[in-house]
């Protein structure tokens, strides 16, 4: 049978998804990962900054009562925050804390540079 062949070659001018075990093959350290977890705690909350300011608009001066006259505001908010709470967007943490830390590391060397001569 001498058919199309099934199997596809990737192309080299699409764009492939980073891998992040193969540039960062360490694992981070319990410290470390909790900075990354802020990092994305941070990410999901400024994607979701105007439902939670309506949801805040809403609840301010209240107690319990936010409870169920802020519903609505309060259900926009966790659906924006559940949306956003992707694993991209925890790669997209990882990679930026990964970015920060070689940034201060060539900082760091260059202060070095500075000093030595």
């Amino acid at each position: 049978m001498s058919g199309p062949s099934t199997a596809t070659v990737p192309d080299s001018s699409s764009p492939s998804q980073p891998s992040l075990l193969t540039r960062n093959p360490l694992p981070l350290s319990a410290a470390q990962e909790a900075q990354v977890r802020d990092l994305y705690y941070a990410r999901v909350r400024g994607l979701c900054a105007e439902e939670i300011r309506i949801f805040a608009d809403c609840a301010r001066g209240k107690t319990v009562s936010a409870t169920w006259m802020c519903r609505q505001e309060r259900q926009a908010m966790n659906r924006c925050m559940i949306a956003q709470a992707t694993p991209e967007n925890m790669d997209a943490a990882r990679e930026e804390w990964f970015k920060k830390r070689l940034e201060k590391r060539r900082a760091k060397e260059e202060a070095e540079k500075v000093k030595t001569i």
